[in-house]
């Protein structure tokens, strides 16, 4: 049995952040289902990812990420996302594309800082259908990361609408990501698909296919432990930032993508597409109110979710 729970989105409210408490205290991760999300839209975003993964290599280096940015195309080996815990470790086995908000908040048009979080993502023109799905598939799992975000109110204590105002202008990404399969080769010591890291921002909403080769998390056992999909469902997972919001109350938890098996006797090709939610760039994170006790001091000084973001995303690159 898998040690990451299933919630239902679709249940009574108190039901629902109560599992959802118990889960990021545990683990850090859980799946969601009955979140109502449309499954015509989420099949034709994930269509197109599989379109662009399908061109040539030197078309889709013309959606590379520019200099300065925070979008668009990543080449095989182009990432090291244990580099962000200070780990050293060959490059990562995937190609992926990001995608960033379509719209700069006025107020903060002019700081060259945030320019970062808001660049524009250099859609692929040789599929102009990629564009016309990801931009509404991004909103509809904005809308998905805000109801659970009201739900995780509930369950920390607070009024279901108080991470609302941190939420109105989010830096957050949508990232499809492809593991080509490995043609039977041996990888290179202590090399993964994706090495072990923590998310950054707030939460994680992630789809992933059955192929070999997954998502697994560390537990509190100290050991890994694989995460099977669930029809239907998104992996949900607390990320630093949530985490320090919290004081450490709810998980940010180590998770890594595994290479198949050098014998598998198939084709382990694996996609997935993840939505990296993030706050405002200009939002405070600091120990929520709940979240501390009496006579206790907060374990973080609170710090600005965009240099947060940014510095953990730099780490990872090269």
């Amino acid at each position: 049995m898998s040690v990451v729970p299933v919630v239902d989105l679709s249940r009574p409210i108190g039901e629902v952040a109560a599992s959802i408490d118990q889960a990021c205290r545990e683990v850090g991760f859980w799946q969601v289902v009955g979140h109502g999300l449309d499954p015509e839209l989420e099949h034709e975003a994930w269509d197109a990812a599989r379109d662009f993964f399908a061109l040539d290599l030197d078309t889709k280096l013309l959606s590379a990420i520019p200099p300065g940015a925070a979008y668009g195309f990543t080449p095989l080996a182009g990432e090291r996302l244990a580099a962000s815990l200070g780990e050293e470790t060959p490059p990562d086995l995937k190609e992926t594309f990001s995608s960033g908000p379509a719209d700069i908040p006025d107020e903060i048009a002019d700081d060259p800082a945030a320019a970062f979080v808001y660049s524009t993502t250099p859609w692929p023109a040789a599929l102009p259908s990629m564009r016309a799905t990801w931009q509404p598939y991004y909103e509809e799992l904005a809308g998905l990361a805000a109801r659970i975000m009201s739900a995780m109110a509930v369950a920390l204590a607070l009024p279901d609408d108080h991470f609302a105002g941190s939420i109105e202008h989010h830096t957050s990404a949508l990232r499809a990501l492809h593991y080509p399969d490995l043609g039977g080769r041996a990888p290179s010591p202590g090399q993964l698909r994706a090495g072990a890291h923590t998310d950054y921002g707030t939460l994680t909403l992630l789809r992933q296919d059955d192929a070999p080769g997954g998502l697994e998390v560390l537990g509190m056992d100290g050991t890994w432990h694989a995460v099977p999909p669930v029809e239907g469902a998104y992996v949900v997972n607390v990320a630093d930032a949530l985490a320090r919001w919290t004081n450490d109350r709810w998980r940010s938890t180590l998770h890594r993508v595994v290479t198949p098996p050098v014998d598998a006797g198939r084709d382990c090709t694996r996609r997935s597409m993840a939505f990296f939610h993030n706050a405002d760039w200009d939002a405070v994170i600091e120990c929520l109110p709940t979240c501390v006790g009496a006579g206790e001091r907060p374990r973080y000084a609170p710090i600005r979710a965009g240099r947060h973001l940014m510095d953990k995303f730099r780490t990872t690159q090269g």
